[in-house]
């Protein structure tokens, strides 16, 4: 879920409340979804809320994916403004699906 970000300049107090109501309950702009990609080792995920300092949380949508977290094959091997990185086992599977919350 998208959460309304006011501008710097916002002077109305009715939008300012409405993003602090949905930040409280716990929409966010820094979400999304990621397939790994295929016949490879390693995903690049390009998020422009994603910052050097951010942690990546993924959580899988598929069995698929399901079971590369139970294997212990996949993991957050760079994280840089803009983007993260996935390692992961390389699959012909195209099922690899995630959703990801970036904190921080």
């Amino acid at each position: 879920m998208t959460a309304y970000v006011p501008g710097i300049t916002e002077t109305d107090l009715k939008k300012i409340i409405l993003a602090l109501q949905q930040l409280a309950a716990g929409r966010s702009n820094a979400v999304g979804r990621v397939t790994l990609a295929t016949g490879t080792s390693s995903t690049v995920v390009a998020d422009n809320n994603c910052s050097a300092g951010s942690t990546p949380i993924l959580t899988a949508t598929t069995a698929a994916a399901a079971a590369e977290l139970g294997n212990g094959t996949i993991y957050v091997s760079a994280v840089s403004n803009g983007s993260f990185t996935l390692t992961h086992a390389s699959s012909a599977a195209a099922t690899r699906t995630f959703l990801y919350a970036l904190l921080g």
